[in-house]
């Protein structure tokens, strides 16, 4: 009798071994602990990782007569010095140095979160090189990175988070950008990289802190960050916000508001438990920008709106609910699973130009809705062991992931005064106030969709010398989906098998210089990266093939400064792209490929001067005809949209005492198409902005900050040829940040 090879099979069982494994682990520390008198006992400190043998040749422990709770210092935060952090888990799953990490990793501190005002996903990369952001409908965080849009490739904790939506920051420490695909610690996708959001946790550090802001277009906003210890063993920490704001554009506005309780509970010295959970509500209007004319953005006033302002709106509510369990066996060796579980509901429904102006000087209004429901849940155990073979350090990993997907979304056409699908309106006052319905037609989306995927990888990070470094990694998933049209009853699926390497070599000539070459593949589903254009068509089409090849090096000048340049190729074939003449179709365009230079500087220069600087070079074009059934949308050699050849950015600030701080940023993006058509061409700008700080004492710090300082006019993004984004006039916002 025969015996099939089943993978998903095997990493199933894997991966509900390696979860019992961690909780009889962790009942049995329990219970040993509760046996010996808990007043005799001392809980470490600071907890050591085995990530890396030669950082881990003895356990060590301070035994003090009081303690106070300690998260695990080391989950991808390293040593963080104001705009400068040291190391990472993002990459590799391992706390890593980050001059020691084969590839790009740009990261946005907590530091340069307060410092510039991050309140959102488009301003917290705006200073990283070799991304832009995506209009996304504006109902949704997208970017593109090294020449590749997504809407998917956003993760918190490493948890993958798809939701389409505008994310906050009031709970986020500190965000990780890798460039380049990177399948083997995140799986599918990361066509050009992936954004990591690391949560504030409760860390056992007291904090009771809250910050008020105000500022243009009646922006008005409230953050509360609340933590301490509540006994030897348990640290509590409450983040809150609300937000009701306006914007510079007709009609708009935003209301938000989020809470985020988390708590750590040290039942050892060697175990730990971290939960928490978060409740997020975000409500806009809805607001797709201005339309093109003869191939450029229309000349109106930036803050006009295109529509029927009665009927745009959006709302996002996120329920998510996560827990770690890390057991450390010996300093060389952990265990870790990390569980994610989000309910999620999205709606949103616009008016919006619906193609270019005409020489008549009128345009088209069309409109839809959509609503989407969506719960996930996600379980990742790691299992990593320092270990030394001769000469050789290892840092091996071997992990299984598990994630369920359930997904409804309906989409309605809205039809004006209930007859025709669009109206026409003069472009030079395009408000239209005729009465809209919204109902199906034949083509619009109603459907159910289950996606599962079992995953399992192996990695080895070897340091040969200490002039020489290895790290290498195989990554399998298998990515099945399910999905049934409520519409006409048809049922389709489709499971692919992945197998995703990654290799990279590391040269230290020096310990602060590295010099390293990297290769990656990552895959991407025929379904897409939201699981919704599965078709009769896609059915029986393979996944994308996402292959990076990268050599750089990084330089720590100082502790407090460092430097990097990075040179790349990324090839995506059997690729898909929405058709710019049909939106509702996603077309084929078989192979694009993105060459890049990408430069940046980050730290302090002196004790006094901080920097954040960027440059990047793309060069992303298709490299075969993009086709819509049998008719060619584009030509090979065509330019991928919205990515500007040239983007530099620097941001600058300078200590002048220890009360007075000023900074000044700069942007600069060249011209880019806003469609794979290259018919609507995007001209290049160049932005500036500004900060004041003043720490009134140690408690009170007010600070202003202005964006777009010189007032100047520009299109920022785009979603197609006719949903352009003006960028934001100046805008001033005033925080008063008291810790009490």
């Amino acid at each position: 009798m025969s015996v099939a090879f089943h993978p998903a099979r095997i990493l199933r069982s894997g991966l509900l071994l390696s979860t019992a494994l961690v909780l009889v682990t962790a009942a049995s520390a329990h219970a040993q602990e509760t046996e010996g008198n808990a007043d005799d006992v001392a809980v470490t400190v600071e907890k050591k990782t085995p990530d890396k043998a030669k950082k881990a040749s003895a356990k060590s422990s301070t035994q003090l007569p009081k303690v106070t709770v300690k998260a695990n210092a080391s989950q991808g935060e390293g040593q963080v010095k104001g705009y400068k952090a040291g190391a990472s888990r993002s990459s590799t799953r391992t706390d890593t140095p980050l001059l020691d990490t084969p590839q790009s990793v740009s990261v946005v501190t907590q530091d340069q979160i307060k410092d510039q005002n991050i309140h959102s996903m488009g301003q917290a990369i705006r200073y990283v090189p070799g991304i832009t952001l995506h209009q996304g409908e504006n109902n949704r965080d997208q970017v593109v990175i090294r020449g590749n849009s997504t809407s998917a490739d956003f993760f918190v904790d490493g948890a993958r988070d798809d939701l389409q939506y505008f994310r906050d920051f009031y709970n986020i420490d500190r965000v990780e950008v890798l460039k380049g695909p990177n399948a083997m610690a995140f799986g599918r996708g990361g066509a050009g990289g992936v954004i990591n959001r690391i949560e504030k946790k409760a860390d056992g550090t007291p904090v009771r802190q809250a910050t008020l802001t105000a500022g243009s277009y009646k922006d008005k906003r409230i953050e509360t960050d609340i933590g301490d210890t509540v006994s030897d063993k348990v640290a509590l920490r409450l983040n809150g916000m609300l937000e009701d704001s306006e914007t510079f554009r007709q009609y708009g506005n935003i209301e938000r508001k989020g809470i985020n309780p988390t708590a750590t509970i040290n039942f050892t010295d060697d175990t730990r438990l971290e939960t928490g959970y978060e409740y997020f509500r975000d409500e806009r209007f809805n607001d797709r920008g201005i339309p093109s004319f003869n191939g450029v953005p229309f000349s109106t006033d930036p803050k006009t709106f295109f529509g029927n302002p009665n009927v745009n709106n959006a709302q996002t509510t996120v329920n998510a609910l996560h827990a770690t369990l890390t057991h450390e066996f010996t300093p060389q060796t952990q265990i870790r699973n990390f569980t994610r579980f989000t309910d999620n509901s999205k709606f949103y429904q616009n008016t919006y130009p619906g193609a270019a102006v005409t020489p008549a000087g009128t345009v088209r209004i069309t409109a839809y809705n959509n609503a989407l429901e969506r719960d996930s849940i996600t379980n990742q155990t790691d299992f990593t062991h320092a270990f030394e073979t001769g000469s050789l350090k290892h840092t091996a990993l071997a992990g299984v992931e598990l994630t369920r997907q359930n997904s409804e979304a309906v989409r309605n056409t809205g039809f004006f005064n209930n007859t025709t699908t669009f109206v026409n309106v003069p472009a030079s006052n395009p408000i239209t106030l005729a009465p809209v319905t919204f109902r199906p037609t034949a083509t619009d989306a109603n459907n159910h969709n289950d996606v599962s995927v079992y995953a399992g990888y192996l990695q080895d990070q070897i340091d040969i010398n200490k002039y020489l470094q290895v790290i290498g990694g195989l990554r399998y998933d298998s990515f099945d989906i399910d999905f049934h049209d409520n519409r006409t009853g048809t049922d389709l699926g489709r499971t692919d098998g992945m197998v995703s390497p990654r290799v990279g070599v590391v040269v230290k000539p020096v310990e602060n210089v590295s010099l390293y070459s990297s290769y990656s593949v990552s895959f991407l589903p025929s379904s897409g990266d939201q699981f919704s254009s599965l078709t009769a068509q896609s059915e029986g089409l393979k996944p994308e093939s996402l292959q990076n090849y990268e050599v750089g090096t990084k330089w720590d000048v100082s502790p407090d400064l460092n430097v990097t340049a990075a040179l790349y190729q990324l090839n995506r074939t059997n690729t898909r792209a929405v058709d710019p003449t049909n939106p509702a179709n996603v077309v084929l365009t078989g192979e694009s490929r993105t060459r890049g230079v990408e430069l940046g500087a980050t730290g302090r220069i002196t004790d006094k001067w901080q920097v954040i600087g960027g440059y990047a070079y793309q060069d992303a074009e298709i490299v075969s005809p993009t086709l819509s059934g049998s008719t060619t949308v584009t030509t090979a050699g065509a330019k991928v949209a919205l990515v500007p050849e040239n983007i530099f950015s620097l941001w600058s600030k300078y200590d002048f005492t220890s009360q007075w701080s000023a900074a000044l940023g700069a942007i600069y993006q060249s011209a880019q198409f806003a469609s794979v058509d290259n018919t609507v061409r995007l001209p290049g700008y160049t932005r500036f902005d500004g900060a004041v700080f003043y720490n009134i004492s140690p408690d009170y710090r007010v600070q202003l900050n202005v964006e777009n300082l010189f007032d100047r006019e520009y299109i920022a993004t785009a979603d197609g040829n006719n949903n352009l984004e003006p960028g934001s006039p100046q805008t001033f916002r005033v925080s008063l940040t008291t810790n009490f």
